[in-house]
């Protein structure tokens, strides 16, 4: 199974995750599932890290990367075929970081990890649960 998680499930994951289904975690923990964080989530971080809208118990770079490493996550390059799908995806959420993760996950074959309820609106596969 392939799974993209969403910016705020890989963030629970680590700091929160009772705030986890079950099932969405062992999915996570399973090592023959196959399971990717966008670099539009890392970007999205590093901004609201910035920002100050983002608490994290280290620096983006560490965290990510130590969970990444820990987790055995892959990371989702963007690519100019993600862009190009965004054309194809109505206009029922105005977050482009979303919109990107929505359209890769497309694009890419990949259920979608969030609890972002706009998402059920969207042509994506999300993960159950």
């Amino acid at each position: 199974m392939k799974i993209l998680l969403d910016t705020h499930i890989f963030i629970w994951m680590v700091v929160r995750p009772r705030r986890l289904s079950q099932r969405l975690y062992d999915a996570i923990l399973d090592p023959t599932n196959r399971i990717a964080l966008s670099i539009a989530s890392m970007w999205e971080m590093q901004i609201k890290y910035q920002l100050g809208k983002l608490e994290l118990p280290a620096s983006v770079p560490n965290f990510v990367t130590t969970q990444m490493n820990i987790n055995d996550i892959q990371t989702l390059t963007v690519l100019d075929e993600h862009i190009w799908a965004l054309d194809n995806l109505p206009l029922h959420h105005r977050d482009p970081f979303d919109r990107l993760l929505i359209a890769q996950a497309i694009v890419e074959g990949y259920q979608l990890a969030s609890t972002d309820v706009v998402f059920r609106h969207y042509p994506v596969e999300l993960f159950p649960g």
